[in-house]
């Protein structure tokens, strides 16, 4: 167990920079009064919404563990027990550990980010953004880590054991995520459509009732839902690596996924301080620089602890795990660049779809969706690209390397992505608090560049889905004894249709949850505006409390049977059809979610950008008729790319860690 000294030192050094990054943010000016209490709203409203998400989720937690601890009661032979249910609930308790600490400091980033913009122009914002979002990416990877290392040695690293820790994690993630992006859509949806659209003021207007919501929302969906989903991510990445490793009997293999993301956790706290070092004019490099610094570093890394252990397997070349892992980092990269090129203002694609939304919001729409559709074409064809180079090198262990080599940097994808919904929140303190709209410029620039690393965030996300979700499927048929889904099977062809229509049927659920949620949102803010005396003038405040417990319930509510659908699916299909009905459900529901995982991020990325490219002043600008049709579209993109197409990844990636948690029980 000295092997796991090392991971478990890395983890305690990305807790000790989150705590360091942590007291950096704090020590910041919060501002004037004004700007205190609005952050305080914001803090007060996500708090109560981690609550109360936490209390539902953790029932469906404990249900679930008391069900597996009593496996041994109705199935003896099958090994499921007491220790896979702590594993299990370690895992969701490490996952809602670091969305509450990266939540909690993100809320209290935002006035002193503001008040940054005020004292030290762009340079002050960003310092303070960047912190504020690597709190939450180092905390990702600190907590599940050190969870991982506390499990592995507890329970001497037994597979059937330590694969409860990845479903625990992917359970809490796919709550958090559907959850939270309902919750900040639902609010979005109603300030813009009623108050941009309908009431004729700006966004982020303090005389809006839903502003506080949005404000919430960007926290609660953004920051912790995306950090449970990179973190059931990367926990998967390396147990799917770990779990394949056992079967060749070869401690070393086991080890090499724990060392690379020790290694992951290194380069990424040193990308992170590139980033404070260098981002001064130009905020988009210092980030992507962030990115290239932690991926080369990690790639150098990697290199010298495969060469340490020098293990040839299966016929294989020693390096080639290394390449394996090299392969995933660089499609991981196109992919995320691909989602770059199809969504942000500086290339044709938005700048089209803009020129294009001066024919109104059926053109918006139909223009984003065709942009989406059309953006799947080369992460498909470089994954399978990858998916193939990486078993050639190293067979299926090298396609779990691919997984974990997009993932090893999770800390500084987290960090970049998370920065940008704090810059957005600081963009609407600096709108309600009256403050010189010089500081809203330069808040306005970093959200837009939040925007474009968020949609490399996700396009890493959905890439490490799938080859996260492929090792866990294999790992899946290993342990059941399946050498290949047999398409002459009729339980297989079942099981892949079922399968291939799932992601569709989760997605519906979302968005009539987003939509009962948005249409409360909607008619509150209208009855606010109506009944309370002076709000429309300035001279009343709104009921914002009354708008954060409607989105709170309406997450609530609406993440439920998506939650149920994804856990109960290949239950079911498992005990009625088997264990080879099962693989074919596991395949199907991968080859239809990756694609629309890709093309609602990007369809409602595109429809998003299109509207702020409007609103830098082309094509009429703030107001106008075209600003009017992308404000429509963005209202339709927001929940795709925040709510149904992120939650798709988990969808995959918990019915397989499902699946292979609960193997031996398919197989009785």
């Amino acid at each position: 167990m000295q092997d796991i000294l090392i991971p478990g030192a890395a983890s305690l050094l990305a807790l000790g920079f989150v705590a360091y990054l942590a007291m950096d943010v704090l020590k910041k000016n919060p501002g004037n009064e004004r700007m205190v209490q609005i952050s305080k709203l914001v803090q007060q409203g996500a708090k109560a919404f981690l609550r109360r998400e936490y209390l539902y989720v953790s029932a469906f937690v404990f249900v679930i563990a008391a069900l597996i601890a009593a496996t041994p009661l109705f199935a003896p032979n099958v090994s499921l027990n007491w220790q896979t249910s702590v594993a299990f609930i370690c895992g969701g308790m490490a996952s809602a550990i670091a969305g509450y600490i990266g939540m909690s400091i993100a809320t209290r980033a935002n006035s002193r980010t503001t008040q940054g913009a005020v004292e030290g122009g762009l340079k002050g914002a960003l310092s303070v953004a960047v912190s504020g979002g690597s709190v939450m990416g180092m905390s990702v990877v600190g907590v599940s880590l050190l969870g991982l290392c506390i499990v592995y040695v507890i329970f001497n690293g037994v597979p059937e054991i330590v694969n409860g820790y990845a479903m625990g994690a992917s359970l809490v993630a796919l709550f958090a995520r559907s959850g939270g992006g309902i919750f900040t859509k639902g609010a979005d949806m109603g300030a813009d459509l009623v108050g941009k659209v309908e009431a004729g003021i700006p966004e982020d207007d303090p005389r809006n009732p839903a502003v506080i919501a949005d404000n919430v929302g960007d926290n609660v969906g953004d920051v912790a839902g995306l950090g449970a989903d990179l973190l059931e991510s990367y926990v998967e990445a390396i147990i799917a690596a770990m779990a394949i490793a056992a079967g060749f009997g070869l401690a070393a293999l086991s080890l090499i996924p724990l060392q690379v993301a020790s290694v992951g956790i290194v380069a990424s706290i040193l990308g992170i301080i590139y980033v404070k070092a260098t981002g001064r004019g130009n905020p988009q490099s210092a980030l992507m620089g962030g990115l290239y610094v932690s991926a080369i570093l990690t790639a150098i890394g990697t290199y010298f602890i495969i060469k340490h252990h020098n293990v040839a397997f299966e016929g294989h070349e020693v390096m080639g795990p290394f390449w394996a892992t090299i392969a995933g980092v660089v499609s991981g990269v196109i992919i995320g660049f691909t989602s770059e090129y199809f969504t942000s203002s500086k290339y044709k694609p938005v700048k089209n779809l803009a020129d294009e939304s001066q024919s109104g919001p059926a053109i918006t729409v139909t223009g984003g969706l065709a942009l989406g559709m059309a953006s799947t074409a080369i992460p498909v064809i470089v994954l399978a690209m990858a998916l193939i180079v990486s078993h050639d090198l190293a067979g299926i262990y090298g396609v779990a390397l691919a997984s974990l080599g997009m993932l090893a940097t999770t800390g500084m994808v987290v960090a970049v992505d998370s920065y940008g919904p704090i810059a957005d929140n600081a963009g609407g303190i600096a709108e309600m608090a009256h403050l010189d709209p010089g500081v809203r410029k330069i808040t306005d620039s970093l959200d837009s560049v939040g925007n474009t690393t968020a949609a490399i965030g996700k396009g890493f996300a959905i890439g490490s889905a799938a080859f996260a979700a492929m090792g866990l499927v294999v790992a899946y048929m290993h342990t059941v004894k399946l050498q290949a889904a047999d398409l002459q099977d009729p339980q297989v062809l079942a099981g892949l249709i079922i399968g291939g229509m799932l992601p569709f049927f989760f997605s519906s659920m979302l968005f009539k949850a987003v939509s009962k949620a948005a249409f409360k949102m909607i008619e509150e803010v209208r009855r606010q505006f109506r009944e309370i005396p002076g709000l429309r003038e300035g001279k009343a405040l709104p009921d914002s409390a009354r708008c954060v417990d409607i989105s709170t319930v309406g997450a609530i509510n609406g993440m439920l049977l998506p939650g149920a659908l994804a856990i109960l699916a290949p239950v079911i299909v498992g005990l009625t059809l088997g264990p080879a009905a099962l693989a074919g459900l596991l395949i199907g529901a991968l080859i239809t979610g990756v694609m629309l995982g890709i093309q609602m991020a990007n369809s409602g990325g595109a429809m998003d950008n299109a509207k702020k490219y409007v609103e830098e002043g082309h094509h009429g600008g703030k107001g106008s008729d075209t600003h009017k049709a992308t404000v429509i579209g963005d209202t339709v993109g927001d929940p795709l790319k925040d709510t149904v197409g992120p939650s798709i990844n988990i969808l995959i990636k918990l019915m397989a860690v499902i699946s292979l948690v609960l193997a031996p029980l398919f197989m009785q």
